[in-house]
């Protein structure tokens, strides 16, 4: 089979707008939480999340973008620009057939359909809906409007696995790589769920933090005292291609997407099987499909999203497939950036290859007593970044329905 690359990073998220930003106040270690401005939140029992800062779509996008797409479309675009800037390939010299477009998303347009039934009751029922209302809703849009703007004829679908969206569209991406199906593939995943319906919602399942008082430090995963997840919202992008075509188009190359895999703990709708059953397999199942030992993986990014039965579970299933692995070092990334749900395997797998090409593995703040249950052998990264040379990285992604998304990369 045909061996995959990344060749391209793109990003916005309450982290920053852009690559070097963002990883800029991920190393450092910055919080990105305060309070909803987007919405009067006082009314919820959750007055906060991690918004994207400072976002202006016309400075990105032209206005036909802007009309046809919903804020996590937009986020999408906004992402696979850079990502594809950075690749620098060109469709001039290739044929559009052999490069497609995977994107993951959880909820696709919320935001579209929240404004459309509001106006829908507002005018009395009448049904006076925007033409755009539709495709604007569509979780696959994102992929589409990719497509669409740059001519990308081949492979184009959306991914939906909840929180695990944006894994399951990179191990996808991988897949028909490897297959011959395609050169490049423009994966990763977006969403935009800081709306008023995301938030009750998320509130009435008991998912979210409420720490009102102090948002800066409410993400706090593993920690004894954390009390649900962040919310947060954005896109990552990558750009996979065919190892081969990389080297004969004198690509910069940032690693190599090592292997992925997917299963499901058949469990339970939102909660993840206490002793992580299914993440273990999906862990190994990865390190089979990459050929690769437990004893070789340097970092993990978790999925950790500061809720006390997922972060138990996780930790248990890394430490069951990791244990014996001394040179093993673990973060949870959502304590900065929050859960940008099926974008988060998408950002979080950008954090696992720079910590591959910099050297650098990011740190888990808010954490300040690892809860005891959390397996003692595990070497979680607090408070600050720490240098390390890193070869192979995991990042992990599990969401509602028991979907797990397990993603490798390794040093070229």
């Amino acid at each position: 089979m045909k061996r995959v690359v990344i060749t391209g990073l793109g990003v916005i998220s309450p982290a920053g707008n852009d690559i070097n930003s963002f990883w800029t106040n991920i190393v450092a270690g910055r919080s990105n939480a305060a309070n909803i401005t987007r919405f009067n939140a006082e009314h919820f029992k959750t007055h906060f999340a991690a918004e994207i800062k400072g976002f202006n779509p016309a400075g990105h996008l032209d206005r036909n973008d802007i009309k046809r797409g919903d804020l996590y479309s937009q986020y999408a675009l906004v992402a696979a620009k850079e990502a594809i800037e950075d690749s620098g390939f060109e469709l001039d010299k290739m044929s559009p057939f052999d490069i497609g477009v995977i994107l993951g998303s959880a909820q696709g347009g919320m935001e579209t359909f929240e404004q459309q039934v509001r106006e829908y009751a507002a005018n009395g029922f009448m049904p006076h809906f925007n033409p755009f209302f539709i495709p604007k809703t569509l979780v696959n849009m994102a992929s589409g409007l990719i497509s669409i703007k740059y001519g990308f004829m081949g492979i184009n679908f959306s991914a939906v696995s909840a929180c695990a969206s944006a894994n399951t569209a990179i191990m996808d991406a991988l897949n028909y790589i490897r297959w011959g199906k395609a050169k490049i593939i423009v994966t990763g995943g977006a969403d935009a769920p800081i709306s008023e319906a995301s938030i009750g919602g998320y509130n009435a399942l008991k998912a979210l933090s409420t720490r009102n008082d102090s948002p800066e430090t409410a993400s706090r995963p593993f920690d004894v005292e954390r009390d649900g997840f962040l919310m947060g919202e954005g896109a990552g992008v990558l750009v996979f291609e065919e190892y081969e075509h990389a080297v004969a188009r004198g690509a910069k190359i940032y690693a190599e997407v090592a292997g992925a895999a997917m299963t499901s703990d058949a469990y339970h709708i939102t909660a993840t099987h206490p002793e992580g059953k299914g993440a273990i397999q999906g862990m190994k199942f990865a390190l089979h499909d990459a050929g690769l030992n437990a004893e070789e993986v340097n970092y993990v990014n978790a999925h950790a999203t500061s809720t006390s039965v997922g972060d138990l579970s996780e930790a248990r299933a890394i430490n069951a497939v990791f244990g014996d692995n001394d040179n093993l070092s673990v973060s949870a990334t959502k304590s900065m950036t929050g859960h940008l749900l099926g974008a988060a395997g998408a950002i979080e797998s950008i954090i696992a290859i720079k910590a591959i090409t910099d050297g650098i593995i990011p740190p888990t703040i808010n954490t300040h007593t690892i809860d005891p249950e959390v397996p003692a052998r595990l070497h979680i990264v607090i408070k600050e970044a720490i240098n390390k040379k890193v070869n192979v990285a995991l990042s992990n992604t599990f969401g509602f329905g028991g979907h797990n998304g397990i993603a490798l990369f390794k040093k070229v």
